[in-house]
């Protein structure tokens, strides 16, 4: 089976968010897209930890396009990411911000909820 179907075929978000039309000047969401097409297809298909970090990608890009609260949470983490000039892999340390923003942002959101005793 050809690469690219292989990839698409772990990312079933891949269509919904390829033919997401972002509000217009959004250009956040623009360079997200981008982001995300260039790394899934970038990836080796050998390497479990790249094939795990394309599933998550895929999974949290998708929330993206679903969740308009997410997407404007997301929008300004995104744009306070800081990536240190010594890096050799500057869209991989992209990615691995992206995962952490939405792991943040799941923590955040999640609430813990209390099974209270009757006295």
């Amino acid at each position: 089976m050809d690469s690219n179907k292989q990839i698409i075929a772990l990312c079933p978000n891949f269509y919904k968010i390829m033919n997401f039309v972002p509000m217009e000047n959004d250009l956040v969401t623009e360079k997200i897209i981008k982001i995300y097409q260039e790394y899934i297809f970038r990836i080796d298909l050998n390497n479990p930890e790249d094939v795990e970090s394309v599933k998550n990608v895929d999974f949290i890009i998708g929330k993206y396009i679903d969740d308009y609260i997410f997407r404007k949470a997301f929008q300004k983490q995104i744009l306070e990411v800081r990536i240190r000039k010594d890096v050799k892999d500057i869209l991989k340390e992209l990615v691995k911000s992206i995962i952490k923003i939405f792991d943040k942002y799941e923590e955040d959101t999640t609430k813990v909820i209390y099974i209270s005793h009757w006295i």
